[in-house]
């Protein structure tokens, strides 16, 4: 098949796939083409050091569509830190978002500061907020808890379980 009829077979199948959409207003045409090629799951938002998700985009639509979605579960290593500096970095009271320690905050490479998580199996309906970071080679799907103290923190030990995060 020559190049020209294959260049004829496209822009036909484009036309016949599109004229629907033709006949639509400005804001219809971008609902619909961007309901058509943009899934969620396939997205990644961008937040300082943070990446959730499959592109950066700033579009109100999809951050709208993120929004309506209330909880989501992720699969995680659940592990605990305290502020000894041997596990920290020379400010070992101030988490990398600025605020001191404190019971209920957790450090995590994947979400953005100030994210609010539960971890049901362990903590029932408390919440936690992400206002730390951990050391770059940890995963994303790691999440340290903060105790008061280095025993605390090495008696919890390692767990694998799953937390819920929640959205406004």
């Amino acid at each position: 098949m020559s190049k020209f009829k294959k260049l004829i077979i496209i822009l036909t199948v484009g036309l016949f796939l599109f004229s629907p959409l033709l006949n639509l207003g400005e804001e219809e045409l971008s609902a619909s083409l961007n309901e058509a090629l943009f899934k969620e799951k396939d997205l990644v938002f961008f937040q300082q050091d943070t990446i959730l998700g499959g592109f950066t985009v700033n579009s109100p639509f999809l951050l709208e569509s993120l929004a309506k979605k209330q909880e989501e579960q992720i699969e995680v290593v659940l592990t605990g830190y305290s502020s000894s500096l041997w596990e920290t970095d020379e400010t070992p009271y101030i988490t990398a978002s600025g605020t001191w320690v404190r019971e209920g905050i957790v450090a995590n490479n994947l979400l953005p500061i100030g994210t609010k998580i539960k971890i049901p199996e362990i903590y029932g309906d408390k919440i936690f907020v992400v206002e730390d970071r951990m050391h770059p080679r940890k995963s994303y799907y790691h999440v340290d808890i903060w105790f008061a103290s280095y025993w605390e923190a090495l008696n919890f030990g390692a767990k694998k379980t799953y937390i819920e995060v929640l959205r406004s």
